[in-house]
């Protein structure tokens, strides 16, 4: 498989070029392959899994934020972090991502999951691993994704400036080490998962991305999904 063969922007697709055709990516493509032949599920579907890339080109982004897994059950995975369609109830870290934007810059908290609308403002919600097994959660920690997530923010951080990484909890924040930070910006907190017993309230992470992106002559984002 090569890049021609990748379901991804076109612009992505040039900064990436070289990892599609490394040995490691081929066996990602290999594994989910022969994963789906032996009748098991994989969330996202194909051509979701690449859905963050697809809707915030790498020339807009501006804000990353970064997941882990995808969610594990049916019809919540929709390649990207945090975000669930409209028709599925809202997760719970998700909900206290909610909370945190209202009671930082006071939009009132809706009545769906899907962040769609971030990303088109140049918000890129990247999981770490781009695919996972129903009901499994983690189950494709070591087949080889995160060597490319890795490569995408080592290319965001070397080819671009001035952008936001909004990294909440240990395994977001150690990819700090891949990050720039002399041309680039990091905010850390706790993770918004209801184990983290709310250490993620009062973050403020949305109010200072604006104020960063303002700063530097950019949009703000809207938060309001």
């Amino acid at each position: 498989m090569n890049s021609s063969d990748i379901n991804i922007e076109v612009s992505w697709k040039e900064a990436l070029s070289q990892e599609f055709n490394k040995p490691y990516f081929n066996q990602i493509v290999s594994f989910l392959k022969s994963e789906i032949a032996k009748g098991k599920t994989i969330y996202p579907p194909g051509s979701l899994i690449f859905k963050a890339f697809e809707l915030t080109p790498f020339n807009d982004v501006k804000v990353v934020i970064l997941g882990q897994d995808p969610y594990h059950n049916p019809n919540q995975a929709m390649g990207l972090c945090f975000s669930v369609p409209k028709n599925c109830k809202t997760p719970p870290s998700l909900v206290n991502i909610y909370k945190e934007i209202k009671a930082d810059i006071g939009l009132d908290i809706p009545n769906h999951g899907d962040l769609t609308s971030w990303t088109n403002q140049g918000v890129f919600l990247l999981n770490a691993m781009l695919t996972v097994e129903h009901n499994k959660a983690g189950s494709h920690q070591r087949i080889g994704w995160q060597d490319f997530t890795d490569s995408v923010i080592k290319t965001i951080s070397d080819k671009k400036s001035n952008c936001i990484f909004l990294l909440w909890g240990r395994f977001a924040q150690s990819k700090k080490k891949i990050i720039d930070q002399t041309k680039h910006y990091v905010l850390e907190a706790a993770h918004p998962s209801p184990l983290a017993r709310n250490a993620f309230s009062g973050c403020k992470h949305f109010s200072k991305t604006n104020e960063i992106l303002i700063k530097n002559g950019q949009n703000p984002i809207d938060w309001k999904p």
